[in-house]
């Protein structure tokens, strides 16, 4: 009687591949984000603005921190999305460009803070979601 091979072959379900597939990238993009909020503060600092809020510098890596830090919340934020949401995708992008908008009050609301530091502060929160919100949804669908 002939030998037959037997193959067997594991599958992984799609939900979990995905779970995977998101925090690393998303970890990612919160990095390369920082790393731009770090570079327009310092482009914004070469013409011209102070970085001064309250009488104290701002120092460079102190965008760097906060854009890292806050970013993982919006990948903390679409892994939530994901369990919870019944569009992921779209509810991840509609929160977070609503908490981008309230981002904006502070830099806006700050009484003693020239108008260069103002842009550059602004240009920081874009420049961060720029690359982190479209990056994260990429992995949401």
């Amino acid at each position: 009687m002939p030998k037959t091979a037997s193959i067997t072959t594991e599958t992984t379900s799609p939900a979990v591949v995905n779970r995977r597939a998101l925090w690393w990238p998303a970890l990612a993009f919160a990095a390369a984000g920082a790393g731009v909020a770090t570079a327009v503060a310092a482009a914004g600092h070469a013409v011209g603005a102070s970085l001064k809020i309250a009488g104290e510098s701002v120092p460079l890596l102190g965008f760097t921190q906060l854009a890292f830090v806050f970013s993982v919340v919006g990948v903390a934020l679409a892994a939530a999305c994901r369990r919870w949401a019944a569009r992921p995708a779209r509810t991840f992008v509609q929160t977070t460009l609503a908490l981008l908008a309230l981002s904006f009050l502070p830099d806006l609301l700050i009484a003693d803070v020239d108008a260069a530091t103002r842009v550059t502060l602004i240009l920081t929160h874009l420049a961060v979601a720029a690359i982190v919100i479209p990056g994260i949804r990429s992995r949401l669908r």
